[in-house]
């Protein structure tokens, strides 16, 4: 089993685990800043499969510009296809679109659209290749699309797509439905450069006094992850050892000020990826590389093979790395979807806290977590408006709230179910290398546990808000009667169904009860025999994700659970009827059998009718107008 140590931490990184809700509102921070024509989508890109790209760029870091030549691989979808057209931003230039060396017609207008002529018609699966060229000075989003800035007075240039970013310096397909199959990306640059960029590094050669960089990539990628930085980097590797004996490069591109505190820094990833090829599957690009390359940003962006990285602490190399398995692997078929990234690779980063720190970290990871998802009443982990960034990349749904989801159904399906439906999700055709969605990892959840979670995700998927819990207890000879009643935040759920654990602390012994809460005022009994309880609490290890609990013990009037509390019942044992003596002050009768079902009942006078009732011992509770039990007692019906 692999084993971490909790020194590797250092003495701050308790700060950075409490502070991690700065680390997902600084990656969520593009939400800030509304890309135009963001809620903008190309219509036509189910029309061509991308097959092949290759892509020549020139970045110089310290000009604000970009020249781009990009030959396109393409299949039709459809029948009669007669133009391709792609994302792109009428804010740059096109040269020139040819084929073989031959002009291609196009329109370039401002609704963001490149419509190119094909001068033919093209079948079903036939393909079609063409090369546009391009250059100018890409629109500023003010947030990353494509961005300088400068580091101890160095030029950097670095581009962050996701999710509506693509058009700003390339013209692609930003739509979540067609995964680019394979990429050769050239970068060139001015000398003293290194250029990050997905895939393997092939080759660095110099022309005409530049650096081209040659990057190849041959699984399949979505148009968003595709990326580039560019600035005077210092390079290193290390290696992650895998279980068959072989070893991942890890390529880092730092900054050269921060390159001996990166060094000791991102060891810590090479524990976090053995941990997840160990839980999840060995890492999907396994045969080319991981790495990071720094740029200047708080947060971090999950570039397929190559993490940008605003810093590397913990919760930062975790969450970016496990996007490599859910996001860039297998990625949200949709936006209204970006749980399965954002959710997931949170959840990750508290699992890696959980295998390193079970004790400390964990707990205060899931702290931290749920306390952040239960900031306001409302909001659903489904994007009900993917038109808004803000809305998809909501810290506190689409990341706190997401995750623990997940940790729920963890919770639900128990460990090896849990993990094994991931597994699937990740590892099944038509999922692997593609393409997800909340159904396709509700199957694999049901068919990997046996649980039904159409309820469940009714209510916490689509649903809003999150449940209270109110407990009311009382001990009853040997038995330990417990009432569950459930507040809603929000009226979008009538009623959150959910095990709920019960911690009972019996003679100083800790015991959970797991129960099946599927109505409000529930009540369980539990026999305890000739022990004592000596406290109750609820979800001590925080599986369920609520809010304002409150823990109530309850008595008689008297304090003495079985008498002296003034009231004759007779006759006992009970055959039709029973009566009380006196019944003033009696508001409601509830009886309870021995699995804790209850039945109310009004008296007739001080008559009580019991004839339907089965031979057994039932528990007799007598209420005040005000709901306080004022009489317990035991009976026997015959």
């Amino acid at each position: 089993m692999l084993s971490f140590q909790v020194a590797s931490f250092g003495q701050t990184e308790l700060e950075y685990l409490l502070n991690q809700e700065e680390l997902i509102c600084k990656e969520s921070a593009r939400a800030e800043e509304l890309i135009p024509f963001g809620n903008s989508r190309n219509e036509f890109a189910h029309q061509t499969d991308m097959h092949y790209l290759v892509m020549h760029w020139e970045i110089d870091p310290a000009v604000y510009y970009i020249k781009g030549e990009i030959t396109y691989y393409f299949n039709s979808l459809v029948p009669n296809l007669t133009q391709l057209i792609l994302d792109f931003t009428s804010e740059l230039q096109i040269h020139s679109i040819t084929r073989n060396g031959m002009l291609l017609t196009y329109i370039h207008g401002s609704d963001q659209l490149l419509r190119i002529g094909l001068g033919k018609s093209l079948a079903v699966g036939e393909q079609d290749t063409l090369t546009i060229y391009y250059d100018g000075i890409p629109p500023s989003n003010g947030f990353g699309s494509f961005e300088q800035a400068f580091h101890e007075q160095a030029p950097i240039i670095w581009t962050l797509s996701e999710p509506y970013g693509v058009r700003d310096w390339w013209p692609g397909k930003q739509d979540l439905i067609d995964k680019i199959d394979s990429v050769d990306i050239y970068i060139t640059t001015p000398q003293g450069n290194l250029a990050a960029s997905n895939g393997k590094l092939m080759s660095i050669t110099e022309s005409n006094g530049k650096l081209i960089h040659h990057w190849r990539h041959r699984y399949p990628i979505v148009a968003y992850l595709v990326a580039l930085a560019v600035t005077n980097y210092a390079s290193y590797s290390q290696y992650i050892p895998t279980p068959d004996g072989d070893s991942i490069e890890m390529l880092n591109y730092v900054y050269p000020e921060n390159l001996d505190a990166a060094k000791q820094n991102t060891l810590r990833s090479i524990e976090i990826m053995q941990f997840y090829n160990e839980a999840f599957g060995l890492y999907p690009f396994a045969s080319e590389k991981y790495g990071h390359a720094q740029f200047s940003w708080g947060g971090g962006e999950e570039h397929q093979t190559m993490s940008f990285m605003g810093n590397f602490t913990f919760d930062l190399q975790a969450h970016e790395m496990a996007h490599q398995w859910f996001g860039d692997k297998v990625t949200c078929g949709s936006w209204t979807d970006i749980w399965l990234n954002e959710g997931f690779a949170t959840y990750l980063t508290g699992l890696a806290y959980e295998r390193i720190s079970p004790n400390l970290y964990w707990p205060i990871w899931k702290s931290s977590t749920s306390n952040a998802a239960t900031q306001q009443p409302g909001g659903s982990v489904w994007v009900d408006d993917t038109t808004s960034v803000q809305r998809i990349f909501s810290s506190r749904l689409s990341y706190n709230k997401a995750s623990y989801l997940l940790h729920m159904m963890r919770w639900i399906s128990g460990d090896t179910a849990f993990f094994q439906a991931c597994r699937n999700y990740l590892d099944l055709p038509g999922t692997a290398y593609e393409f997800g969605r909340t159904p396709e990892l509700k199957g694999f959840m049901e068919n990997a546990s046996g649980k039904d979670f159409d309820e469940f995700l009714n209510d916490w998927f689509f649903g809003q808000g999150y449940p209270s819990y109110d407990l009311r207890w009382t001990q009853v000879q040997d038995s330990l009667i417990v009432w569950v009643g459930q507040r809603q935040s929000h009226p979008s759920v009538a009623f959150f169904e959910m095990p709920i654990p019960i911690l009972v602390v019996l003679d100083d012994i800790e015991n959970i009860f797991r129960v099946e809460h599927s109505s409000h005022d529930q009540r369980f009994s539990f026999y305890i025999g000739e022990a004592s309880v000596d406290s109750i609490g609820f979800d001590p290890e925080r599986w369920v994700l609520s809010r304002n609990n409150t823990i109530t013990e309850i008595s008689t009037a008297t304090g003495d659970h079985l008498s002296n509390d003034g009231y004759i019942i007779f006759p006992n044992p009970v055959s039709s009827y029973f009566e009380i003596i006196p019944s003033t002050g009696i508001h409601k009768v509830e009886i309870i059998d021995a699995v804790g079902r209850a039945r109310f009942h009004s008296l007739t006078g001080s008559k009580v009718e019991v004839s339907d009732y089965s031979p057994g011992i039932y528990t007799l509770l007598l209420m005040d107008q005000e709901g306080k039990i004022i009489a317990l007692r035991r009976l026997l019906f015959e």
